[in-house]
Formats: C-alpha cells, sequence, structure tokens
C-alpha cells in the first residue's frame, strides 16, 4: 500500500477510518438539511435563524470544554463512542419523523440541534483521540493525517451530499438516512479487536485536572498562535452552509440541486486537499500561515465571481485551502501534545472551532441580512489573511524567521520549533515547520 495510505494496513484503523468516515459525512448532512429547512421552508431566507442554529449545534463545544476533554482522556474511549454515535442516531431520527410527518416547527429544529451539540462536543474530542489506540507510533502521524482529512472532508462532502438528497427525497428522508450512518459507525466499532487497542494507563484524577489542558497550552506559544488562527478562521471564515446556501438562493437564485453542485465543487477541492495532506508526515507553522493566506484570497475572490459557475471553480480552491489548513493544525496539536494531555488538547481546539462558530455565525448572518451575501464573503476572507498574519508573527518572534541572501538569491531561514518534540518524532528523525 502506498505510503499515503500505509495506516490502512493496520485491521483496527481500516475498520475505524471507513465507520468514521461514513459518521461525519451523515453528522455534516444532517447540520446542511436542518440549516436548508430553516432557511427555506420554516422562514423566509432568514440567515440570522440559520445562524441561530449553527449557534446552538456548535455552542455546547465550547461550554462544555472542561468536562469532554477530561471524558475523552479518562474513560474508555470505545465504550464513550457507542454511547455518543448511538445517542446521535436516535436525535437524527426524531428530527426526520417530525419532519415527514409535517409538524416540524422551528422551536423543534432549535431543540434537536442543541442536543445534537452536546453529543458532539463529548463525541468529537474522543473521536479524534481514539486514533492514538488504534496504530503504533511508527504510523501515528500518517493516521493522524487520514483521520483528520477524512473529518475535515466529510465536513465539504457532507453539505454536498445533503443538496443532492434535498432535491431528490427531501429533508426529512435525509434525516433519517443519517441515523443509519451512526448505526454503521457502532457496527465498526463493534468489529474493532479490543485485546490489540494501544491503551495506556489512564491519567490520575487530580485536583484542577478538567482545567489542565487551559494550563498546558498557556505554555506553548505554538499551540496558542493555532489556536488564534482557529477562532477567526472558525468564527468567520469557515461558515460555509451560510455561505453557499446564501449566494446560491439570493445572488444566483437558484434551488437545492445548485446548492448541491456548489457544495460539491467545494468538497472536491477538499479532496485534494486530504490527499496532499496524507504526504506530509509533519506539517507545521508555515504550511498553516500559507494555507490560510490562500484560503482569505480564495474567498475574497469568490465574493466577487459573477456566476455561479465562477463561483463554483473557486469554491474548489476555497475547499483546498481550508481542508489543508485543518488537517495540518490538527495533525501538528496531536503529534506534539504529551499522549496523557491529547484528549484536552484536542477537545480544546474543538471548542475553538465549533465554539467559534456561535458567535460569528449570528453575525454573519446578520451581515448577509443587512448588506449581501458577498460582503460576508468578504469578512470570512479577511479573516484568512489576519490568520496567516498571526502565523508570520509567531514564526519571526519564536523561530526567528528572516530572508537571507545566499549566493545571490533569497532565501528563508528559521529556527527549529522548541516545543512538543514527542517520541514519534524523535523516533522518525523529523521536525515540524
Amino acid at each position: 500500500m502506498s505510503g499515503m495510505f500505509h495506516s490502512l494496513r493496520s485491521y483496527n484503523y481500516r475498520q475505524w477510518s471507513w465507520g468514521a468516515l461514513v459518521s461525519n459525512v451523515g453528522t455534516w448532512m444532517q447540520r446542511i438539511g436542518q440549516d436548508w429547512l430553516v432557511l427555506t421552508v420554516l422562514t423566509h431566507h432568514s440567515a440570522t435563524a440559520v445562524g441561530t442554529v449553527m449557534a446552538l449545534q456548535f455552542g455546547p463545544a465550547l461550554l462544555l470544554l472542561p468536562l469532554s476533554g477530561y471524558a475523552a482522556d479518562h474513560l474508555d474511549r470505545r465504550k464513550l463512542l457507542l454511547v455518543t454515535q448511538g445517542v446521535a442516531g436516535l436525535l437524527a431520527l426524531g428530527l426526520g419523523v417530525v419532519t415527514l410527518t409535517g409538524v416540524v416547527q422551528l422551536w423543534q429544529v432549535y431543540g434537536f440541534a442543541l442536543l445534537l451539540g452536546i453529543v458532539t462536543a463529548f463525541d468529537a474530542p474522543a473521536r479524534q483521540a481514539f486514533v492514538s489506540d488504534l496504530v503504533d507510533d511508527d504510523i501515528l502521524s500518517n493516521a493522524v493525517a487520514l483521520n483528520s482529512a477524512s473529518f475535515n472532508a466529510a465536513r465539504m462532502v457532507g453539505p454536498a451530499i445533503a443538496g443532492v438528497l434535498i432535491a431528490v427525497v427531501g429533508e426529512g428522508w435525509l434525516f433519517i438516512v443519517n441515523a443509519g450512518t451512526y448505526a454503521l459507525m457502532m457496527v465498526a466499532l463493534g468489529r474493532l479487536r479490543v485485546h490489540e487497542l494501544l491503551v495506556e494507563e489512564k491519567p490520575q484524577r487530580t485536583r484542577g485536572g478538567y482545567l489542565s489542558g487551559f494550563h498546558y497550552v498557556w505554555q506553548r506559544p505554538d499551540l496558542m498562535a493555532v489556536l488564534v488562527m482557529l477562532f477567526l478562521l472558525g468564527t468567520f471564515g469557515f461558515n460555509f452552509a451560510i455561505f453557499i446556501s446564501t449566494m446560491s438562493v439570493t445572488v444566483f437564485h437558484g434551488g437545492a440541486s445548485q446548492y448541491g453542485l456548489l457544495s460539491a465543487a467545494m468538497a472536491a477541492g477538499t479532496m485534494c486537499g486530504a490527499l496532499l495532506s496524507a504526504r506530509r508526515p509533519f506539517p507545521g507553522m508555515l504550511l498553516m500561515g500559507a494555507s490560510a493566506a490562500g484560503f482569505g484570497v480564495s474567498v475574497a475572490l469568490a465574493a466577487m465571481m459573477p456566476n455561479a459557475m465562477l463561483f463554483a471553480v473557486v469554491l474548489f480552491f476555497v475547499g483546498l485551502a481550508a481542508l489543508t489548513f485543518m488537517t495540518a493544525s490538527n495533525s501538528m496539536m496531536q503529534l506534539t501534545t504529551e499522549r496523557a494531555m491529547r484528549g484536552r488538547v484536542l477537545a480544546l481546539r474543538i471548542a475553538v472551532v465549533m465554539g467559534g462558530t456561535p458567535a460569528g455565525a449570528p453575525m454573519v448572518g446578520w451581515v448577509v441580512d443587512h448588506f449581501g451575501a458577498r460582503w460576508a464573503l468578504g469578512v470570512g476572507g479577511l479573516s484568512g489573511v489576519v490568520s496567516a498574519g498571526v502565523a508570520l508573527a509567531y514564526l519571526i518572534k519564536y523561530r526567528n524567521m528572516r530572508l537571507v541572501r545566499e549566493g545571490g538569491r533569497l532565501r528563508l531561514r528559521m529556527q527549529p520549533s522548541p516545543w512538543g518534540v514527542t517520541s514519534v518524532r524523535v523516533a522518525a528523525g523529523e521536525r515540524v515547520t
């Protein structure tokens, strides 16, 4: 098997990977289905209401951060995931039933979004940290990259499938289909060879253990810089459900099929980004800064496109840049964090990405309602440029990045990263750049 996919040689990782991909796609299908139901059926194109749904489904990741990260580090992750996936499946089934019977109301969608957000708050950090229980350290970097690529690709592919299903069978059946994806994930978890899981002794329960993740990250300027970038992009840039749906409906005057095609264009970009990311052992701050800048520029260009076809072309590059950044940040944070702290650090990362959305989604929705979807995209583009500036400031201050002239040519020089040299990186003889 090629180096890009060599972690799939592990039986447990193969079982996990297909289940996780299906479940992640289903989760994003439901989120988009909720947003479309609110935008076109339960309201008259209210972007503010869509922003409220996003706030409810992402907010719990921030509010429950100490508990969710602590659970990921101290509980049996496989059993925790079986519970979260089962509950999420029941929620999808319930929303599908009320939608198909025609009794669905806006407050009900708000309630289901909030409950799913609570479940996801515990599911996401356990899911990402669980990768280190599946493979040996010598292939962990590739497994982390593939898992991150799968998660973030599903974030883009799910909306594309949702758009097609909404056009063909409607929102209610989309939610029913999503309930089935959670069942498949539980099957994958049940088929794991439990005796082969690389489960380490759980950390001791100590006073202040819930907040130890904050203290750990505060002492790491590299992790702090990544979290600031994630907050900016997650709050103002990654509101794709609002951007694409409102551009499709209010600017290009299309229906669900056009929305699905636009989402598919972005999904194609993310798949390319996923495959490229799996080939990089230890992506670092330089790649994150470049991809953030690429995201900002491509989103700004998307805001100026005159028709849906050109908008779709630019969305490919938006997806490519977004997936590259998200995968690089996930891999860097996992591979430079001690195993005992990984669940709490990942919970903090997820809370910043998903928790920033409640603050940004209503504001972006307000910009759409009052100034138009193109201006909202401009805000997203600016977030990418500012995030790139954060990466540049970190590299100059902590890595002494400089342009030097050698042999008549300008070259970029910087010092190695002084933080987070894990056993994985030492064994591989690599360094994060």
